[in-house]
């Protein structure tokens, strides 16, 4: 079963403590900062979309991505209610990015590039995100570091809500760096009665200089890694990294012929 597909009803209600909000504050302050201003921003594996519909709601100009139908089909959902322009949702892999024109600036959020187990996918998706950004503009992304996914070895987690028990039972393999969360779901059903539902997630511990050399590879420059919600540099045992790369502004002329149709 692909990741998400019986989570994404549920998600929203699981992960409430996930500071949506607290995020996409963050990273606005971050936009205003920013020059060349930031106007269209892509928000990659975007999930349920609320992230992208709080830059949207913010007066963004979005386009948000992401793998799973399941969870696009809460995005566009969740959208629906926005009074101003909703972001657009396109159904794509990270190392298959492809949009219709070029953005100001793009995110990842909530460990999504962790899910890219394969050295040659985080590379694609690096150089896609490159090749899909204006020069000078802005990646942000944040990482579960190491630290944190060798700690979750051998430890089970669980999240509930009245209609709704997620059980995660997490494991660690030194030989990959891949942590492998087991997920059992169980749903009430309107007679009472509950589904159980069971998915697979794997995510690989990407260390700080891997990430830094395959951004650099790409032609990202100014790469700067930082705690969690914070400018700060991190701490030995962060559990969440928050990484920017730019693309440099000297390098407008590859933008004009992309521009051209010419791939």
């Amino acid at each position: 079963m692909k990741s998400y597909q019986s989570l994404a009803d549920s998600y929203d209600a699981l992960m409430a403590d996930a500071e949506h909000r607290r995020r996409a504050a963050f990273l606005m302050r971050a936009f205003r900062k920013s020059k060349p201003a930031v106007h269209t921003v892509l928000d990659l594996a975007c999930g349920t979309g609320t992230i992208a519909c709080l830059l949207a709601q913010a007066g963004y100009q979005v386009t948000a991505t992401d793998a799973s139908e399941e969870m696009l089909t809460q995005a566009a959902q969740k959208a629906a209610a926005l009074s101003g322009q909703p972001p657009l949702f396109l159904c794509q892999s990270m190392p298959q990015l492809r949009l219709l024109e070029p953005v100001d600036a793009a995110i990842s959020t909530l460990d999504s590039l962790n899910y890219l187990t394969r050295e040659r996918d985080l590379r694609q998706t690096f150089a896609r995100v490159y090749r899909w950004l204006r020069p000078g503009g802005r990646f942000y992304f944040d990482v579960n570091t190491p630290w944190k996914l060798r700690r979750m070895d051998g430890q089970i987690y669980m999240d509930e809500t009245e209609e709704s028990v997620c059980v995660w039972r997490t494991f660690f393999s030194e030989k990959t760096r891949v942590c492998t969360y087991q997920v059992d779901l169980f749903s009430q059903r309107p007679d009472g009665a509950w589904d159980r539902e069971f998915e697979e997630h794997r995510e690989r511990a990407w260390s700080r200089e891997e990430l830094e050399q395959f951004l650099t590879e790409a032609g990202f420059r100014d790469i700067t890694v930082s705690g969690d919600l914070t400018t700060c540099p991190p701490r030995e045992d962060e559990d969440r990294w928050i990484i920017t790369a730019v693309r440099p502004a000297e390098d407008a002329g590859k933008t004009a012929v992309r521009r051209t149709g010419k791939r």
